[in-house]
């Protein structure tokens, strides 16, 4: 496959750091579907949309929000980033996800994910302490849906299936199936072993850090008899595309820095980025990819090699970014650095 590059969105409500100008939702919604259309229009791969059950998000129906987007868009893949499986009833996720495919001819994409954020645990009536167990037998019963329909099914955590319907299919062949995985060595091995597409996710933190994971999540598809070199494999990191070095990170580090402060995973607990952090992270070393479409073309290229890639996504906009600051460095990223990455692996 090319390689291909896309962004994703949480949907945050949060106060401009700059401005002190707040959003209201119906804003943000909106904005949100305007930013898959850019996306679609500059000739990006990917729109990822993800799962937050909080109000200072708008993201608590990613599958609603995808299928606005599907009518707004015409190529561009559409992805939960992520869907939070473990609080989530499979049977409604493939309904709602197959839906979105035909919607848009086959771009539906379930990226899964255990959820570093809790509060759909409680919401929706699961015990945390079930976290693991629940993921993996909702996983399992996820993937049975799309092999083979009807399906009977048992678990333990959920009323068994028998001879079930459950419709509709997908558009095409089949409907992919990511797992997200933030860092954890466990999570990694598991998803090799089964197979799975591997859809990896950095904060903060240096570059190179979950090179451990990736290398676990091959050795494990390796020993389970797949092919490790032809499992898809992906990164999620922050970044923004500017017109120079300096005002990429200017643009960046104020909004990036609420984001960290008042949607950290750590419910309760913000976490204060200063400047000098910001800059190492958006170093060479780095994780965070922002810059000008040269730096960021570079860095991208870097964390393809890195980790054997077959996409990236960047996470753009987070803390109160002006919209215009938004579709801007989106508008760099599919006219600029998206054709630079294509020539440099002779996708072009």
């Amino acid at each position: 496959m090319a390689f291909e590059i896309g962004i994703m969105t949480f949907g945050e409500v949060t106060e401009d750091p700059v401005s002190g100008t707040l959003r209201t939702p119906h804003q943000r919604a909106r904005e949100t579907i305007e930013l898959a259309k850019v996306a679609d229009e500059v000739g990006l791969d990917v729109f990822g949309m993800g799962e937050h059950h909080r109000s200072d998000f708008v993201g608590s129906a990613p599958s609603i929000m995808l299928a606005a987007a599907a009518e707004a868009t015409e190529r561009i893949r559409l992805a939960s980033a992520v869907t939070v499986l473990s609080s989530e009833d499979p049977v409604r996720v493939w309904e709602q996800f197959a839906t979105i495919d035909l919607l848009s001819a086959g771009r539906a994409e379930i990226i899964t994910g255990r959820g570093s954020y809790t509060e759909s645990f409680p919401l929706f009536g699961y015990d945390i302490t079930d976290y693991s167990e629940l993921f993996r037998e909702k996983l399992d019963l996820l993937l049975r849906i799309r092999e083979k329909n009807p399906i009977t099914w048992t678990g333990r955590l959920r009323p068994p299936l028998v001879e079930a319907d459950i419709a509709p299919r997908a558009y095409g062949d089949t409907l992919p199936i990511w797992v997200g995985v933030g860092g954890s060595p466990a999570s990694a091995v598991s998803t090799g072993t089964l197979g799975l597409p591997l859809a990896l996710a950095i904060l903060f933190g240096p570059m190179n850090t979950l090179q451990d994971s990736i290398q676990l999540y091959r050795a494990a598809a390796d020993q389970a008899g797949h092919d490790s070199a032809s499992l898809p494999v992906s990164m999620s990191v922050g970044g923004y595309v500017g017109s120079s070095t300096q005002q990429a990170r200017d643009t960046m580090y104020p909004h990036f820095a609420r984001f960290m402060m008042d949607h950290n995973h750590q419910r309760g607990r913000g976490m204060l980025l200063p400047r000098d952090a910001f800059e190492a992270g958006a170093s060479q070393a780095g994780s965070y990819i922002v810059g000008d479409p040269e730096e960021v073309t570079d860095k991208i290229l870097r964390f393809r090699e890195m980790y054997g890639l077959n996409r990236i996504i960047i996470q753009m906009g987070m803390g109160g970014m002006p919209q215009k600051d938004l579709l801007a460095a989106v508008e760099r990223l599919g006219s600029e650095v998206a054709p630079a990455v294509h020539r440099a692996l002779g996708d072009a």
